[in-house]
């Protein structure tokens, strides 16, 4: 993108009435060129693999061959809780060639999470390694749908084995058996489930159909800045969008190699930026915490000369975090905004001048305003909920909330889609996040954005990590309390609260600061990594009503 305004005049993705990733894209590259790369894997070992889009379009081919013999049909519902492994992508590819609707979980749901996906979305088959195999078992007793468990890795009775389906009675052929209609999958069948991360009461089901890879064209070729020989590397968890987002779609449409970390053991950031250097990562894209973890590394002694674009999505960065990347790389961190539910649909991008700590503006074919609860427009540097138009309706935004009608009727009021989340307009349309409709504190009078007041506290360096909510009060209703992990060197005092009140009033307006202060040893997270704000309001509010019965102000 070279000019903001003039691509999003002229920038439209054509919709097919049939698309199918699998053969319209991966096969597509395979046979335009067999040997073209399409993944450097990796894993905390050492070890090393490599694939190209001829390899992934054989050994999907293969494994849809496999779900055939065992009666797999398109529009059944399968579950796929793998790590970063290969055979993700390569059963996921399956999936899709065969119009099954797949359905990514992450490794560390519990028995118990497990169980409420595969009942929710009437799972048919899951997909997992031996790890978790016990997890599956553990809860086939409860779940009547579930009638075919396969194992990637090994043999397990009762379990289908890939390696051993591969080889007996003889090797599964690499040539596709054809059903009639397999490979007409229309734009608009059912393609994957996601699973929300559930801060806010049970995990809801956003479907997306078989046009949401094109939607990530945008993620991609704008945002992530991508060509053809790029190699890109997105951290994230393959049971989440994200992984869609930045392993996946938009890089293959865009030939890009993707670079692929496994990581099982104990993470430490200071694994990455040798990665980086070793392989040549010229595309780079993490969530803050992770950039917050790499700016405290010895970045100074590392080679990041072919790295060359770097983002993050997720929640907002904080300004000084962008700033040190910038200092110890020289490259700037470009924010994006978008949901499970969507694309990249704000961003900025490299014909932008980037706004430390903004959002950006509107990706080219999303038209975004921001609404007051009424449902009209807010003025410039007022606080508006995100606004998505629907009609034209803009690929990669999900179909509905599957069997959630209330939510949908939340969500989707005539023609636009509400995200739940709060922003405001600067007058160059930039937006600037504030927070979810259900994180916005209101004291004294005043609504105050966590995140404002996060970014102010760990500016700080005795701040390591911050986390503030809105806490019941006798006396305002509501205050600010911060939750706060130290910095090495750092110790909780009295004399320390006061210093980091002082300085949230130094750098924001004054009544936002904290006026509750908890030093801790750890915050509660989602397992892709979010604060868990909604836990720690329960929390407070448990403690108030304990201490002062009915007195609280809703």
């Amino acid at each position: 993108m070279i000019d903001y305004e003039e691509t999003c005049r002229n920038f439209r993705i054509n919709i097919p009435e049939y698309f199918n990733f699998g053969f319209d894209v991966v096969d597509a590259w395979a046979k335009k060129d067999p040997n073209k790369p399409a993944m450097v894997w990796v894993n905390q070992q050492g070890d090393e693999k490599r694939y190209t889009f001829r390899d992934f379009s054989r050994l999907s081919n293969q494994i849809a061959n496999i779900f055939i013999k065992y009666g797999i049909n398109k529009g059944d519902r399968v579950l796929i809780m793998l790590p970063r492994i290969p055979e993700w992508w390569t059963f996921t590819l399956a999936l899709i060639k065969m119009g099954v609707v797949y359905c990514p979980a992450p490794t560390m749901l519990t028995p118990n999470d497990l169980k409420y996906r595969v009942n929710t979305a009437d799972i048919r088959m899951v997909i997992t390694d031996l790890e978790n195999a016990d997890k599956v078992d553990s809860i086939i007793g409860d779940c009547p749908a579930l009638t075919c468990r396969v194992l990637v890795d090994g043999e397990r009775e009762g379990w289908i084995s890939y390696p051993v389906e591969l080889e007996y009675p003889a090797p599964v052929s690499h040539k596709l058996i054809c059903l009639p209609g397999m490979r007409k999958t229309k734009s608009t069948d059912p393609l994957v489930i996601f699973f929300t991360s559930g801060t806010t009461g049970n995990a809801k089901m956003v479907l997306h159909d078989h046009s949401y890879p094109l939607g990530h064209i945008v993620t991609a070729r704008f945002w992530h800045d991508l060509r053809s020989t790029d190699l890109h590397l997105t951290l994230s968890d393959m049971g989440w969008a994200k992984s869609a987002w930045g392993k996946f779609y938009g890089q293959w449409i865009e030939g890009a190699r993707i670079f692929v970390y496994d990581i099982r053991g104990r993470f430490n950031a200071t694994e990455i930026p040798p990665i980086i250097e070793k392989y040549g990562i010229t595309t780079f894209c993490a969530p803050p915490t992770i950039y917050r973890m790499l700016i405290l590394a010895d970045l100074d002694k590392f080679n990041f000369s072919e790295l060359r674009h770097c983002t993050s999505a997720g929640e907002p960065l904080n300004p000084e975090v962008i700033n040190a990347w910038r200092d110890a790389t020289g490259l700037t961190i470009y924010e994006g905004y978008g949901q499970t539910e969507t694309v990249l649909c704000i961003g900025t991008f490299r014909c932008m001048k980037p706004k430390p700590g903004s959002m950006g503006r509107p990706a080219p074919g999303w038209e975004i305003e921001l609404h007051d609860d009424d449902g009209k427009p807010v003025g410039m540097h007022e606080e508006g909920r995100i606004a998505i138009r629907t009609n034209p309706r803009p690929p990669g935004l999900f179909v509905h909330y599957l069997d959630n009608q209330e939510k949908n009727a939340e969500a989707f009021v005539g023609d636009w889609y509400y995200t739940g989340d709060k922003a405001y307009l600067d007058e160059d349309g930039y937006f600037w996040f504030i927070g979810r409709d259900d994180d916005v504190i209101k004291a004294s009078g005043y609504r105050i954005g966590p995140f404002e007041v996060e970014s102010a506290l760990i500016e700080h360096p005795a701040v390591r990590e911050a986390a503030v909510v809105g806490a019941p009060d006798v006396i305002r209703g509501m205050i600010v309390k911060a939750f706060i992990i130290p910095a090495p060197g750092y110790e909780a005092s009295d004399a320390l609260v006061k210093e980091l009140q002082n300085h949230v009033k130094s750098v924001t307006a004054p009544y936002k600061y904290p006026r509750a202060i908890e030093f801790v040893t750890d915050l509660p997270k989602t397992i892709s990594g979010k604060i868990r704000r909604k836990e720690l309001r329960e929390m407070e509010l448990k403690k108030y009503m304990t201490e002062h019965g009915n007195q609280v102000e809703n």
